[in-house]
Parts: structure tokens; C-alpha cells; sequence
């Protein structure tokens, strides 16, 4: 996990290119390169203090982000995409959410780290399972992969992140 520099929205490009993991992620597919680079360019540069994002590298190179939104002195919401396919399903995302839970709790002092997943994303189901997530409820419907699904919520306290570390 590291911070976002200038060059990384050409990743960015790479991914919207793969209209799977656009979907995947709820990009629009099919966005012309320009469009993806100016919008990464503006998170590069900064956004408001209450959304952060990070790069995940894997070999040396960026493979996605990691990110907390609704940010405040104790709590936000945990974001990810791998945005290289062949990762998938690798380890790559739970090593992406162990770093930015521990830089969450540990280095930002928060209480709470919460998640919101679509319903039918299984393999985002298991990794808040793997990261010591608990679902704490349903959520309104949200677009997933061209339709309009239910979300469930989840929740992780500092205490109980705490008691799961080695």
C-alpha cells in the first residue's frame, strides 16, 4: 500500500480497458482513456479530507487501490479493487485490506471500519469474512454488474481487529 502519485492513472487506464472488471467494480464500461486519466489525475492530486486512497503494488507495480470514504476521527468505509484480473483470487486483495486495516486502526486511531458489499459478490463476501468483518445489515439496492441488487452492510471495531492479530 502505498500513497498515489503522478503516472499511476495510466494503471487506471489499463483497467477500464477490461470490461470485466468494470463491472466487477461498477465502472462504466467503455469510458474513453482521457475521461479515466483526467478523473484519476484529480484523486491523485487530492480530494476532500474525508476520502483517502491508496495504490496496491504487487511486483513492483500498481495492480489497484485500496481506499477509506466518509472518513472521520473514528470511523470510514473500506473500499477495494484489484484491478489486474489475473490477481484475483491470488491473496493479493487480503494482504491490500490487512494493510489498510492496520493503517486504519493503527496509524488513524479509528474505531470503526465498516463495508458495504452488492449482494451477489460472493468473493467480496469471503474477503470481509477473511479480514474479521462482521455483517451488521441489509442496504438499499445499488447497480452490480447492470442490475439493481440489495447491499449488505458490514462492521469491524478496533478491538475486535485487534483480537485477531497475530
Amino acid at each position: 500500500m502505498r500513497s498515489l502519485r503522478p503516472g499511476d492513472e495510466e494503471a487506471a487506464v489499463r483497467w477500464a480497458a477490461d470490461a470485466e472488471f468494470c463491472r466487477a467494480a461498477g465502472w462504466t464500461v467503455g469510458l474513453a482513456g482521457r475521461v479515466v486519466r483526467r478523473h484519476w489525475q484529480g484523486i491523485i492530486a487530492g480530494t476532500g479530507p474525508d476520502f483517502r486512497r491508496w495504490g496496491v503494488e504487487y511486483g513492483g507495480r500498481l495492480v489497484g487501490y485500496v481506499d477509506l470514504a466518509d472518513l472521520s476521527d473514528t470511523s470510514g468505509e473500506f473500499g477495494i479493487a484489484i484491478g489486474e484480473r489475473e490477481l484475483w483470487g491470488q491473496g493479493v486483495g487480503t494482504r491490500a485490506g490487512q494493510l489498510l486495516l492496520a493503517h486504519a486502526f493503527g496509524d488513524l486511531g479509528l474505531q470503526t471500519v465498516t463495508a458495504e458489499v452488492h449482494r451477489p459478490n460472493l468473493p467480496s463476501h469471503a474477503l470481509m469474512r477473511r479480514l474479521g468483518f462482521s455483517e451488521v445489515g441489509e442496504g438499499g439496492p445499488d447497480g452490480y454488474r447492470g442490475e439493481r441488487v440489495p447491499t449488505v452492510w458490514y462492521a469491524l471495531e478496533r478491538e475486535n481487529w485487534a483480537s485477531l492479530r497475530p
